[in-house]
């Protein structure tokens, strides 16, 4: 079926962006749709493949019968592929919630990372990524809290980009954000910081669910129960960071 696309200067913008860098290679998926509301993108989301080659993930995505697809794909060696224009919905993030939104689709771009989760992000990897988030955070305004894991919208069900990402890199370039240690904060506070951040307790995500998304991506080498570094952490998200409630749900 045939879909229309955005407004032509979201089209420019994106054809300016890919002229501009040699290396992005413009290869669209036919898995896309219209931003529903027509909301424009506030958020990024960053994925892994766990695919065992980029082609392969690179084919999943451009696949009709798949469904999936996302708006960018960096290979390991720093090649990147741009599958969906930045003003169109691609099918990238499923079901889930962050604060208030719960049609992630319509409100983010999604960017998938060539890795299987069991290795580290190479060099020239991370550092396409970080020009690919410049670009976008400029163009959309979005600020760095904005820029989440899969696995913080989707805390019981997904794991990427999974314990080997190093976003604490990403902070220090002002690409992320990373919590101060803080001060002590009460067990019992802690789903409530949770929630303030942007984590949400909705059906089928547990505490526990959440303990583990929170600590994927700032506290990776962590198991156990909840302790009082998870607290202070939390608090400190929860009152830097706390999610926009009033943004449009979308």
């Amino acid at each position: 079926m045939a879909m229309a696309m955005p407004a032509t200067g979201t089209r420019a913008r994106s054809a300016t962006r890919c002229a501009a860098d040699a290396r992005v290679i413009w290869h669209p998926s036919p898995n896309i749709g219209l931003r529903r509301g027509g909301v424009c993108p506030d958020m990024i989301v960053l994925h892994y493949t766990a695919m065992v080659t980029v082609e392969a993930a690179l084919e999943r995505l451009c696949d009709p019968s798949a469904e999936v697809s996302a708006h960018y794909l960096i290979c390991e060696r720093g090649r990147l592929w741009h599958l969906v224009d930045e003003g169109a919905r691609a099918w990238h993030a499923g079901a889930g919630q962050w604060g208030d939104v719960t049609d992630v689709n319509s409100r983010s771009i999604g960017i998938e990372l060539a890795n299987t989760g069991l290795h580290p992000f190479p060099e020239p990897q991370m550092r396409a990524l970080e020009g690919l988030i410049v670009g976008i955070m400029a163009r959309w305004s979005i600020p760095p809290a904005r820029v989440i894991a899969h696995s913080d919208m989707a805390p019981a069900r997904k794991c990427d980009p999974g314990p080997r990402f190093d976003w604490r890199r990403l902070a220090r370039q002002g690409l992320s954000i990373w919590p101060a240690q803080g001060s002590e904060a009460a067990p019992e506070q802690f789903s409530h910081d949770a929630a303030r951040f942007g984590y949400v307790r909705s059906e089928g995500v547990s505490e526990a669910d959440i303990l583990r998304a929170f600590r994927l991506r700032f506290r990776p080498h962590v198991t156990g129960p909840l302790d009082p570094q998870d607290c202070a952490m939390m608090a400190d998200l929860a009152a830097r960071f706390a999610v926009d409630r009033a943004a449009p749900s979308a």
